[in-house]
């Protein structure tokens, strides 16, 4: 490659991360209205139901594994601000979970479910590139993640039986049934990590740096994938348009919530970014896939939306550094 078309290369690229958050958006709904409208298509409607049940999943795997392929298991230290904030996430979760089971003929249970997808996920794989860019501790935050991710793998499974009354069987069927996706998913990722470094270092030193840039291209790609499909249950939704809105209100509500607790708690801990970052930062991507898979696919909405304010927040913190360190 001549050095010419290595520059025009790396600004296609540059171009690409920052505008990957608009792109994958209006990509996913242009796939969606393709299929919708063009009807030679329609024989290959079958690869959305592949999309949802074996892509979305692998994606969400493989940024985790790459992720923790980053991290050493020796060097992690849990701080008090990660016990704090996993007792806070916790706490929310049942403040939210509890209403919705005990009262199951709410009007706007389904807001509610919305929301609460928004807070027990864990943290999202990119939230210790973003606190440092913004200055904070990147280790303690990536340590933060595999946590949340290890307690993610057994919050789900335990709160939505809670929430989702259309399913059949008792709690301990549907808990097992949930784990068994869930628990995989999510800690898997974090043991083939810590065994490929432990047993394997050269392959390990390997998948580190080819794999670096992976993690953002595969979320790009999942992000496209899941747009699609929350506009396709929203566009198939029974619901009333005004409870889109209301969902997107949650999210954005959940997402001003967790990201100001998160910074009121790391104030007190001198650590106010990274513990920002890790409770507000959310894996969106799981959020839509666990919200489609096991609850009511309509409620896809309020991650997707949490997508575009999580990542306005981050967009205006940069922002603030930037002119920060300008001045």
């Amino acid at each position: 490659m001549t050095s010419g078309a290595f520059r025009i290369w790396n600004r296609f690229i540059r171009f690409l991360k920052t505008w990957t958050l608009p792109l994958g958006m209006f990509a996913g709904v242009g796939i969606y209205l393709m299929f919708h409208y063009i009807p030679l298509l329609s024989p290959l409607k079958v690869l959305a139901k592949g999309a949802e049940d074996y892509v979305m999943p692998l994606m969400v795997f493989i940024q985790l594994f790459t992720t923790f392929c980053k991290v050493n298991p020796r060097e992690m230290r849990i701080c008090r601000w990660h016990i704090v904030m996993i007792s806070v996430q916790l706490a929310c979760c049942l403040a939210v979970a509890l209403p919705i089971h005990f009262f199951p003929d709410f009007k706007y249970g389904i807001v509610e479910q919305g929301a609460l997808v928004c807070l027990i996920v864990p943290t999202g794989t990119a939230a210790a590139v973003i606190a440092g860019r913004l200055g904070g501790n990147e280790t303690t935050l990536t340590t933060y993640t595999i946590l949340s991710n290890l307690v993610a793998a057994v919050m789900i499974p335990a709160v939505f039986p809670l929430v989702e009354m259309q399913s059949a069987g008792s709690f301990g069927h549907q808990f097992l049934l949930i784990l068994r996706h869930v628990f995989p998913l999510l800690i898997i990722p974090f043991l083939m990590a810590w065994a490929l470094r432990e047993f394997l270092p050269k392959a390990h030193a390997l998948v580190v740096r080819l794999c670096g840039n992976l993690t953002f291209y595969l979320w790009g790609i999942s992000l496209i994938i899941a747009i699609g499909l929350t506009l396709r249950s929203v566009v198939n939704s029974h619901f009333d348009p005004h409870v889109m809105w209301m969902l997107a209100l949650s999210a954005l509500v959940a997402c001003a919530w967790q990201f100001g607790i998160g910074k009121s708690v790391g104030r007190r801990c001198n650590d106010y970014i990274s513990c920002g970052q890790g409770f507000g930062q959310k894996n969106t991507i799981l959020a839509i896939w666990v919200s489609y898979t096991y609850l009511t696919p309509v409620i896809s909405v309020a991650p997707s939306c949490y997508i575009v304010w999580q990542n306005i927040v981050n967009s205006w913190q940069l922002w603030r550094k930037g002119r920060a360190a300008r001045t």
